[in-house]
């Protein structure tokens, strides 16, 4: 059974950073694809960023283009999603999803029923 914990989360002030795990276990992290989705309190939950198969397609949000950047360890079957630059605005629950597929190079910062879901970590941003 494919599972995704998250791990990573906690509380920094503006300005700050904090890097994001996505640990994926029952899957090779090279059958699936990964994306990274939030919510804030209020708000839906949105897409962040995603990384394919290969690695060789990320996709971003445009609210954190430049900001974060996401990356993969096969080895390690871990995606990591590193967070500069911080904003009080990317206060929310971060979530990881894995989307077993065939396709190397593609990825997707949107939800679908395929994706499986991880718990959570909360990332706060706050002075």
């Amino acid at each position: 059974q494919l599972q995704v914990v998250e791990s990573g989360g906690g509380v920094v002030q503006p300005g700050g950073s904090l890097r994001l795990s996505c640990a994926v276990s029952g899957f090779r992290l090279d059958s699936v694809d990964i994306g990274w989705f939030r919510q804030a309190p209020g708000k839906e939950r949105e897409g962040v960023s995603c990384i394919s198969i290969s690695g060789g397609t990320t996709k971003y949000a445009d609210s954190v283009k430049g900001r974060f950047a996401i990356a993969r360890d096969d080895a390690k079957n871990t995606v990591y999603l590193q967070m500069n630059s911080l904003k009080p605005e990317d206060t929310a629950i971060y979530y990881c999803a894995a989307h077993p597929q065939h396709d190397y190079s593609y990825c997707s910062i949107y939800q679908n029923p395929d994706l499986f879901w991880g718990q959570g970590t909360q990332v706060s941003v706050s002075s």
